[in-house]
């Protein structure tokens, strides 16, 4: 039963993870060079797993599959977040 809950919650927290993190950087960082480099979503997913993992430490259902499933959402959006960045033209605010 806390199986299928902790596979759950994992789940949302890497789909949310993805979304807000493709939004962000697709949006807010289009206009730095940080979305040129090419393992930039690498570089995102590692860090969130990182700071996720302390966190899923001492919940009592969630465990560090949560924090790499966060990790690998943020790691996706990000990348993909660059992508969209680089497509879109920059035009002045």
């Amino acid at each position: 039963m806390f199986g299928l809950i902790a596979m759950g919650i994992a789940g949302a927290a890497g789909v949310f993870g993805h979304i807000k993190s493709r939004s962000f950087v697709g949006t807010k960082l289009r206009y730095t060079k940080l979305v040129d480099k090419p393992l930039i979503g690498l570089w995102a997913g590692v860090g969130a797993t990182v700071l996720a993992a302390p966190l899923v430490a001492v919940l009592p259902i969630v465990g560090a599959g949560t924090a790499i499933a966060l990790g690998a959402g943020v790691g996706t959006g990000v990348s993909l977040g660059a992508h969209d960045a680089k497509e879109r033209p920059m035009v002045g605010p």
